[in-house]
Parts: structure tokens; sequence; C-alpha cells
């Protein structure tokens, strides 16, 4: 059972479909099931990390929990600073402007999610402005204040997003978005985009300024190995769904699900003279327009059988803290990192 006191987060069965139009009239002949019955919570402080292969639905989770997109169906539950639960699916645009200075997002590329009309101080400042948190001088000192904390200096703030590395323009983004003091941030890929030495120097300092300023974030990424550097659990999912949840030590060395047997399988042996022994998945990724009956995984699964392939197993909590959504999660003998 999930400890619903010091919770920030809980999502329920949280859908967005897009349509597909076809023909000249533009007619409605289907849906993208992007997000399909994801269900997931967070605690306050904590790093939940939320991983699987492109196209899966990962951003589209996070964008849609920020209300960028407005859901088909499910309950965003999200515990603002006066302590009053609020179901960001229901309420309007208008309602969600105050709730925006609690919710923010780093976006995952770093040359695109910045206006190269603006100077730093122009965009760091705007959230300010807009929410009326500050202004003149006053906003000046905070972006000042920002970019000391994200490791840039304050004297560069004239300066143009070009003018800028693309690690210095992360740095940059997270700086925007933390003016307005957030309790929840989520980070859509913010490495990914990023050279390999580079992704190290901005995940250390996520972790720093997640410890100074006690945020709770929701970190999106397709790499397990940054995944397990930053967070506290991990999400799994696949194809809209998220298919297994755990404290991140425990899923990485006791998978409980096919699909993250298979994702831990493809990280490379510390040790470079271990062969690594890869799972290799049969087939495609199913598409989210038709998705295939029963288990969302089985056409592709060692493990199928045949009510994989005629029922929809439901995400349950197999041990104290862990989820799956496999119908044999307890008779699978699956490997873990090391196993």
């Amino acid at each position: 059972m999930v400890d619903k006191e010091n919770l920030i987060l809980e999502v329920t069965d949280l859908r967005m479909y897009f349509p597909v139009y076809r023909g000249l009239l533009q007619r409605v002949v289907g849906y993208v099931k992007a997000v399909d019955g994801v269900s997931l919570f967070l605690r306050e402080r904590e790093v939940l990390g939320l991983v699987g292969e492109s196209g899966c639905g990962k951003t589209t989770v996070g964008r849609t929990i920020l209300r960028l997109y407005d859901p088909s169906g499910g309950e965003i539950r999200f515990r603002r600073k006066t302590g009053e639960w609020v179901d960001v699916a229901r309420i309007s645009h208008r309602e969600m402007k105050p709730i925006r200075q609690e919710m923010r997002m780093i976006f995952q590329d770093p040359f695109s999610s910045l206006n190269p009309r603006l100077t730093v101080k122009d965009l760091i400042s705007e959230p300010l402005e807009i929410h009326g948190v500050a202004r003149g001088k006053e906003a000046e000192a905070r972006v000042a204040e920002l970019m000391r904390a994200v490791g840039l200096d304050p004297n560069y703030m004239n300066r143009y997003p070009h003018e800028f590395s693309g690690g210095q323009r992360q740095r940059i983004g997270l700086a925007r978005t933390l003016s307005l003091n957030p309790r929840l941030v989520i980070a859509d890929e913010p490495v990914s985009a990023l050279d390999v030495s580079v992704q190290a120097q901005v995940l250390n300092l996520l972790e720093e300024l997640k410890d100074r300023l006690g945020l709770t974030l929701i970190f999106i990424a397709h790499d397990l190995s940054v995944v397990e550097h930053i967070s506290d659990r991990i999400a799994v999912m696949y194809v809209g769904k998220i298919v297994e949840m755990a404290e991140t030590e425990e899923l990485l060395h006791n998978p409980l699900h096919p699909y993250t047997e298979a994702l831990l399988s493809a990280i490379p042996p510390a040790d470079p003279d271990v062969q690594p022994n890869r799972i290799k998945l049969q087939g495609e990724v199913p598409s989210p327009v038709n998705p295939p009956p029963g288990c969302i995984f089985h056409p592709r699964c060692n493990y199928a059988r045949p009510e994989c392939r005629a029922n929809v197993p439901e995400l349950r909590e197999v041990k104290p803290g862990h989820f799956v959504s496999c119908h044999f999660a307890e008779e699978l003998q699956l490997k873990g990192i090391g196993g």
C-alpha cells in the first residue's frame, strides 16, 4: 500500500489520445493512444525516473501532467504549497496559472526551447514578470542569483542563447525553470542532446540543486544508466503503459517484467572482460493506433502464454513498493544487473 501522507502527486488511469484524421473532410478514423491508463505516485523530495524506448509516451505523460496537453481521461492530483489537493486534469486554464508556479518543466532540446531573440536576462526573468513575482532591479538580482546557482557567470546575462554551448544553454533552461521556486519539476530528457562529458556535469548539478532546494523530480530518459544515477524509484513504460515500477535498486537487481529484463540486459557491463548477455526482442514495437489485445508486450515476450494474448494485466503491487503489469510475475525467474 502507498503511504499518502507525504505524497505530492498522484496520477490515476491517465489517458492521452490524439485523433487520427483522414480524407477530404478530415474525419476522425482512429486515435493514437500515446498514454493509455498510466497510474503513478510521487513523494515529496523524491526523484522518479520514467524510462522506455523512444515513442513509448514518456514525454506525453510529463506534458499531460503539466496540462500542456488536455488529458483524454484520468486524474492528476497535485498537492499545493498550501496543502490543498487539486485535480489538474479538471480545472480550467485560468485556474492553472497559479499552479504553473509550482509545477515546471525542463525541456529536452536546449537549442529550440530558448527564444533566440531574447537575452539570458529576459529568458530567466520572463516567468517572474508574467506571474508578478519580481520586476526591474529585483528581477535582475534574482536572475544573477539563479545564474550563480546553475554555475553561470551573471556578467553574461545580456548575451543571447547562440553565444553559449549546449551544456550552458541547458543550465539557462534550468535557471528559467527554477525561477519561480517550483515544488515539482519534470525534466524531459534534459541530458540526451548533450555530449557525454557535459551530461555528467548537468546530472551532478541537478542532484546538487535537488538536495539544496528540496526539489521533487520526474526524470524522463531512455537511458537506464542515466536514470540509475539520479532516481530514487524507476517506472518503466512500454507503448503508453507503465509495466513496472519499484525502488531503483530493487528494479535493477530484481526485475519482474520481461521488458524490464530486456532493457537491463542492454546496459554494458562495467567490466570490459565480461561478455554482455543481451536479450534481443523479436518483432516490432506495436502501433499505439492499433495495439494488440491482451498484454501489450506479448507479441515480443519470450515468456508469453495464451492468457497473455487474451487478458490485459493490471499494474499490481507484487512486493511492498514493487508494482508490475504481468500475469506471471511471481513465477518468472528474471535476470537483473549482474544476474
